[in-house]
């Protein structure tokens, strides 16, 4: 059947929708999304606004309270800044708060007379979090009183009233709302993601208090986020217990409008961990300001390296960007009038003046670094040399892995077990541990959709080999080949062949140790398989229990106590050590077939404490990993021996 439109098309076809239910209609739009990351960031638009009053020096203190409503998430936000206008705006007979509060692209951002910079730019934020919420109630304190007004879904339920006194100096706003549940898909606040938010904001305003109250449960949790030295501060904690390579350089400087914040240096890590801001809110997407100071970075190195061949020695290959920022880990941040954010959840600065504006200053600022600081400067272009090299060498073995069709070629790798399901999304492939379990694996999948790959042994560890030992590794080789996607400079996240790839280990230590090593590869080069949710870890069962022809498996001890309790103790109970001890259909029926087995999703909340982990655990320093382990030893639930 074909679906005919009407051909008459005038303007009564025309929908004209209000600032509030144009964003109820499509709020992605305006937040991103309607799953985890929208509710969160109307959370981060009150925030905002906060801080904003923060950096016009008006506010010192900011309250984030966190409680809970009929099973759905309530945030209110409090700050000691100026507090919200309540006077009448002539010329709509309203007071300004309600004005802002309902109305699209109204606030006091426009002409940067309140505001010299903010993160709020377009006037939409509260109306936003009015619009997408059930209820907003604003409380605000100046001039000695008291005021409070309330809003729902887009518009004022209530008129503004006075309803106490408060001290002569006493004022501030406090915005407390609730997210609808007609909106969102989800009803919590992500406590590990707001936490990185705060944290991120104290680094960025040091001496600015900021108070996280979580009343969800009982006790209720206050956490206190203030730093004294900023970005000194943030690169410490950034750096974390990594070894260091060179001592961390501060460049600042205010021109046109403009000022830039940069903090860096080299550690010793073969990837780049650079953290960039605008007017307090995180560019995850980078933008122009990233771009102007990789240019600087580079540029700044390779003519130091010219002008002074007597204190650094050249690299026997040519210097490229990414060889100044291996190992490189910083903090840029720009404070601006108007900048150009790519989307209303401001993931990316579009301003083409800030990228020439950040190279000339920050070219200037390390030039004269490195020429006043030989010492350091020799330890930087080492660090640099020592990755052209690398890369040079990992070039070669790409070209002679290509050669082999190893990586990117239209033949896979003979021990992969294909499926015959073309479609990617359809897909899925386990990465399994032991040609035993292999075995096992090939004959009790369903050949249709599932792909199985063993693996011989531990694979290497990447986070202390160079790329040239990972690009010659077989089994990281066979792996990249059957996932289709490439690595480095030619991964193709989009390229998958499958929509899941599951880790199938023993249950046992050295399981464990196999699943966190392939983890750590996937997480230093296949990042954005993880973050689009498409690692899984299978859970294979710990025990088999036999009553006569019965048999149940369970997955952990408290589910054995479960089913010997119904057997009233009487089954047999085999524990399992291997996969290699199931047979195909025992292998199917409890751990690949997708109506009764259980995998695990792998996901990042908190992306610095990630990094720092697989550091510690995985990296080179003993010591310091020795020291973790101590540390938390008495954490340990279940360790199997």
């Amino acid at each position: 059947m074909i679906f005919m439109a009407e051909n008459d098309y005038t303007g009564k076809d025309i929908i004209v929708l209000s600032g509030p239910q144009g964003v109820r209609k499509r709020p992605a739009m305006y937040i991103g999304s309607t799953g985890s990351q929208g509710f969160i960031h109307l959370l981060y638009e009150v925030l905002d606004n906060a801080i904003d009053e923060a950096i016009a020096g008006y506010c010192k203190n900011i309250k984030i309270r966190l409680s809970k409503e009929d099973e759905q998430d309530v945030a209110e936000v409090s700050d000691d800044g100026r507090g919200i206008p309540i006077d009448i705006i002539p010329k709509v007979g309203k007071p300004a708060l309600e004005v802002i509060m309902t109305s699209l692209h109204s606030g006091a951002k426009f002409d940067n007379k309140i505001y010299q910079v903010s993160g709020g730019l377009h006037g939409v934020g509260l109306t936003v979090v009015n619009s997408l919420s059930e209820y907003t109630e604003v409380i605000v304190k100046k001039g000695g009183k008291t005021y409070r007004q309330r809003f729902g879904r887009g518009t004022s339920t209530s008129a503004l009233e006075e309803i106490g006194s408060a001290s002569e100096n006493e004022t501030g706003t406090s915005i407390k709302f609730k997210p609808d549940k007609e909106i969102f898909s989800v009803n919590s606040f992500d406590t590990i993601v707001l936490q990185e938010r705060v944290r991120d904001l104290a680094f960025l305003n040091p001496k600015i208090k900021i108070t996280l109250i979580d009343a969800r449960e009982s006790p209720e949790k206050a956490d206190t986020f203030v730093s004294q030295s900023g970005l000194d501060d943030f690169i410490s904690y950034l750096r974390g217990d990594k070894q260091e390579v060179s001592k961390s350089v501060i460049l600042s400087k205010s021109q046109n409008n403009v000022k830039i914040d940069v903090v860096f240096q080299y550690i010793n890590s073969y990837s780049e961990e650079l953290l960039s801001f605008v007017n307090n809110i995180r560019t995850s997407d980078g933008g122009m300001h990233v771009i102007g100071f990789h240019t600087a970075l580079t540029r700044a190195i390779t003519n130091y390296i010219q002008k002074n061949p007597k204190r650094a020695t050249k690299p026997q290959a040519a210097i490229e960007g990414d060889d100044t920022r291996e190992g490189l880990v910083g903090i840029i941040s720009i404070m601006m009038q108007n900048p150009e954010f790519e989307g209303q959840t401001k993931e990316k600065l579009g301003n083409s003046t800030i990228k020439t504006l950040v190279d000339s200053i920050s070219y200037a600022a390390i030039s004269t670094y490195l020429e006043e600081n030989p010492q350091e400067a020799a330890k930087i272009i080492s660090k640099v040399a020592a990755a052209a090299e690398a890369r040079e060498s990992a070039r070669k073995a790409r070209e002679l892995a290509r050669k082999k069709n190893m990586f990117e070629g239209a033949v896979l790798p003979g021990k992969l077990a294909d499926c015959t399901e073309s479609d990617p999304e359809k897909a899925e492939i386990f990465i399994v541990e032991g040609e035993s379990a292999a075995g096992s694996s090939k004959q009790g999948r369903d050949r249709f959709y599932q792909a199985i790959l063993p693996l011989k042994g531990k694979i290497l560890n990447v986070e202390k080999a160079s790329d040239e030992k990972i690009f010659n590794n077989a089994e990281l080789h066979t792996m990249v080949t059957a996932f289709g996607t490439g690595i480095k400079e030619t991964f193709k996240p989009d390229k998958l062949r499958y929509n899941k790839i599951i880790l199938l280990t023993d249950a046992d230590v050295d399981g464990s140790h196999i699943r966190t090593l392939l983890l750590t590869f996937f997480y230093r080069y296949m990042l954005p398989l993880v973050q689009r949710g498409h690692i899984y870890i299978a859970q294979p069962p710990l025990y088999k229990i036999t009553k006569g022809r019965e048999v149940k498996y369970a997955y952990s001890d408290q589910e054995l106590n479960t089913v010997m309790q119904g057997y009233d103790g009487k089954g047999a109970v085999q524990r399992y050590k291997g996969l290699g001890e199931m047979n195909p259909e025992q292998l199917w029926e409890t751990t690949m077939d997708p109506n009764n087995r259980v995998i695990k999703q792998v996901s990042i909340k908190d992306l610095e404490l990630a990094n720092a982990i697989f550091t510690v655990l995985m990296g080179v320093d003993v010591e310091k990993r020795r020291h973790f382990l101590e540390e938390h030893a008495s954490e340990v639930s279940f360790l199997d021996v």
